[in-house]
């Protein structure tokens, strides 16, 4: 059997005071001015942190070959 203790409401509510949402947070290039989140690849124009990583032109044209 267990045996459970009660908790008062103010015990909960600083429980839950942990539990808020926050909107992501998001970042503008400084060359092209689009919008992306934090740390991840701009999927507008393949670059992070000043580097090329996705050629996002020949992922478009991937795409449209297999479809």
């Amino acid at each position: 059997m267990v045996v459970r203790m009660r908790h008062t409401k103010s015990q909960t509510a600083s429980r839950r005071s942990h539990h808020a949402l926050t909107a992501p947070k998001f970042t503008v290039d400084a060359k092209t001015g689009s919008a992306h989140l934090r740390h991840r690849v701009d999927m507008s124009t393949g670059m992070y942190k000043g580097r090329k990583v996705i050629d996002v032109v020949a992922k478009v044209a991937k795409k449209q070959k297999k479809a």
